[in-house]
């Protein structure tokens, strides 16, 4: 032993001299496989053997003449082949290195397999090296290969020959073979999983793909492009794509010229004679600049097409009702324009039509609810339709009537009486009943000669004004309209900087207790003092800010207004009063409702009692997050009250579900309830429910004393109207009602 060896090759031979071998007896393998074993573990290494087997005949040939030995071991040491010089062979056979023998160093003492498995990098065992005399004249060189990606020991590469002919250089060789053996073990590897990755993207892709080579050949042809063409893969891969009867014009100039194709409509006559639609698209594929071959891939839209093909479904239609789109409608109001001038037809009007409320809906429920409450509604439309007629979803919640050619000029405001009818009952999605309204803008072609996009935005317009005017309705456009409409644009911008310069101001209207007739609370009503206009009254823009999002602002402006207002009486030795302050809907249903209540009732320093926040009927059973911020407002200790009681659509059963302290009669039921025996009727229902649930009855618009003697006679508890006092200023309601000193 020399102090010039290798540490690792130092340390196996003193194991060897622990272990007590005789370094001049020759050490067997005690492992080794049966035929069937080594037949198995080849089998597993199948892939590696046939690389390294690869590499290492390349190595034997570039050393012809030499007498060498090249062997492969698995990683545990197992040899697996051994190719080379066969005298060597021959010889070592005797000794029982041979394939299937397991190399470990307890065993065989310091050996070249066992030692290069171990090591990070290739070594050499040469002459007095190894640890066994009869080895002594031998020189070795080993290398352990990997896979490089995970650093996974796969096994051994070494070569044994003459010490004669030992060379530093054969050590350098391995290296670069072992180097090239895991480059290419790598590579496999790799597209292995790409293929996989192939084979799995081909198989779940509802779509046919077709892949050919840069000559046309076919190299890959997928299980729904055998379904859509009824085509066997065998009999299209392998084959000349430029001979296909459908595809072979596209293939052929994608190959040739390299062009792209996109949503080409091809049809294909399957077997039992039905027609198959698809659209297909064709690309060439390049690698490193070089054409590789083209890609081809259908999508089967023959029950679309089929459905629609009278009005071009791909181009002309709306994939989530079916009905006619914007270009659609467009192109036929053209058609019918250019028919109106040459006198085919009679006449023309467009109906446009929006939904009220839809994005609360949207907003609460989730686009799928809401989407699935559009297709709902296009079918209730389309029951409407009449000879002449043509419905189109123009996007959003957006449709179109347009109607042609028709007999009565009121047939186009009759038309829309119906489709305001037809959406007064509820929609059922999703197990839910939801309902909406629409407003709708009629515009009829005038005398004069205008465009398809003037009529349309004229009809817009008019939809607008019906939605200003309280939605649930229609408006006719005129020109006087039109200029009412400039004027509510107008007005819509300065709404915007009417907050940031103080405009709003709030008006106060008493509300009276029947029993003792003392003002036991007052509304808070917001009026504009607009710069040029004076006093604007809410009706005029509050749907505006609705519109342009600044209704929660102003609520929030509102609501803390009032608050503090009612806390400066109290505090300046007032008798306490309730302030009941209107909710919008946006307002009521946003995510910080009750921390906003909170915070102000905590920074003005009014009792919540105090206050009384009205709400609609919709607003409390739009969804299961009214229930929650109900509760919680109820909680805070503020009082609820149902405003416009029984003009809405809902079902009485959230009256039972929910606590309400108040329930408002609309002043529409009071103006008629001397003289409509069915107000009348609601009415005294309407205080008989609230009374047995526990609530009081506020009853609004009290004009005459006839009026309050009957709401009196019926048990009503409280009532507010000009008969006792329009809507005042702070400064009002101090002076006449509420007593600031004892």
């Amino acid at each position: 032993m020399t102090h010039t060896e290798p540490a690792f090759i130092q340390e196996s031979k003193r194991l060897c001299e622990v272990a007590g071998m005789n370094p001049d007896e020759i050490p067997r393998p005690d492992t080794i496989l049966t035929d069937s074993e080594l037949k198995n573990k080849r089998k597993s290494y199948q892939e590696i053997l046939a690389v390294v087997r690869f590499f290492s005949n390349k190595l034997l040939h570039s050393l012809e003449g030499t007498p060498i030995l090249v062997a492969v071991a698995d990683a545990e040491g197992y040899l697996l082949e051994i190719e080379g010089d066969k005298t060597i062979r021959t010889t070592i056979e005797q000794f029982g290195i041979f394939p299937g023998s397991l190399f470990r160093q307890e065993d065989t003492g310091t050996n070249v397999i066992s030692l290069s498995l171990e090591q990070e990098r290739p070594i050499s065992l040469i002459g007095t090296n190894h640890y066994h005399s009869f080895l002594q004249g031998s020189a070795c060189y080993g290398a352990n290969f990997r896979y490089t990606d995970n650093n996974n020991l796969l096994g051994s590469l070494s070569l044994m020959m003459p010490i004669e002919y030992k060379n530093p250089l054969f050590l350098t060789m391995l290296s670069q073979v072992v180097d090239s053996i895991e480059r290419e073990l790598l590579l496999r590897k790799q597209n292995r999983q790409l293929n996989i990755m192939n084979q799995i993207m081909l198989s779940r892709t509802r779509n046919g793909i077709v892949i050919t080579d840069e000559t046309g050949i076919t190299t890959e042809f997928n299980e729904f492009a055998q379904e859509l063409s009824g085509k066997t893969r065998e009999s299209v891969v392998g084959h000349n794509i430029r001979n296909s009867s459908i595809t072979g014009e596209y293939f052929t100039e994608v190959l040739e010229e390299e062009k792209t194709f996109t949503n080409e409509i091809l049809k294909f006559k399957k077997s039992d004679g039905s027609v198959l639609i698809c659209l297909f698209d064709a690309h060439p594929i390049y690698e490193e600049d070089r054409l590789a071959g083209a890609f081809g891939q259908f999508r089967d839209i023959t029950d679309r097409y089929n459905l629609q093909e009278q009005y071009n479904y791909l181009a002309f239609h709306d994939d989530l009702t079916g009905l006619p789109n914007r270009r659609f409608i467009r192109r036929e109001i053209d058609k019918s324009i250019d028919s109106v001038v040459k006198k085919s037809y009679r006449n023309l009007a467009l109906l446009f039509i929006d939904l009220d409320r839809f994005k609360i809906i949207n907003d609460n429920f989730g686009h799928s609810c809401g989407d699935n409450l559009l297709a709902e509604v296009a079918k209730r439309l389309e029951k409407n339709l009449g000879p002449n007629d043509t419905l189109a979803r123009m996007g959003g919640d957006e449709f179109i009537f347009l109607l042609k050619d028709f007999t009565e000029t009121s047939y186009p405001s009759e038309k829309a009486e119906m489709i305001l009818e037809s959406l007064h009952s509820p929609f059922t999605v999703h197990g839910d009943e939801l309902y909406t309204t629409a407003s709708i803008g009629i515009v009829h072609y005038p005398d004069t000669n205008i465009s398809a996009e003037t009529l349309m935005i004229h009809a817009d317009n008019a939809m607008y004004q019906a939605k200003s005017d309280g939605k649930d309705r229609y408006v006719v456009y005129t020109p006087d309209s039109h200029e009412s409409m400039m004027e509510e644009y107008k007005l819509e911008s300065d709404l915007r900087s009417a907050l940031e310069n103080d405009e709003f101001v709030l008006h106060y209207q008493p509300q009276i207790k029947n029993e003792t007739g003392e003002v036991i609370g007052v509304e808070a009503l917001i009026r504009w003092n607009h710069p040029e206009y004076g006093l604007v009254s809410p009706n005029k823009f509050i749907s505006l800010a609705e519109k342009n999002g600044l209704i929660t602002q102003i609520g929030r402006w509102v609501l803390e207004e009032a608050c503090m207002q009612n806390k400066k009486w109290q505090d300046a030795g007032g008798k306490p009063i309730k302030m009941s302050v209107n909710m919008s809907t946006q307002q009521f249903l946003s995510h910080n409702t009750v921390s906003l209540v909170s915070g102000i009732l905590e920074n003005t320093g009014l009792e919540p009692k105090y206050l009384v926040l009205e709400i609609t009927e919709y607003m409390a059973i739009s969804d299961e997050y009214s229930f929650y911020v109900l509760e919680e407002l109820r909680n805070l200790g503020v009082g609820i009250s149902i405003d416009d009681f029984g003009t809405g659509y809902s079902s009485l059963n959230y009256l039972k579900d929910f606590r309400i302290d108040y329930i408002k009669i609309d002043k529409s039921f009071v103006n008629e309830i001397l003289h409509d025996e069915n107000d009348a009727i609601i009415v005294n229902a309407i205080i008989s429910l609230a009374h047995n649930l526990g609530m009081e009855v506020i009853a609004e618009g009290i004009e005459t004393a006839e009026q309050l003697s009957f709401l009196i006679r019926q048990g009503c508890d409280m009532t507010q109207g000009y008969f006792f006092s329009r809507p005042l200023t702070a400064e009002g309601i101090e002076k006449s009602y509420v007593r600031l000193h004892d």
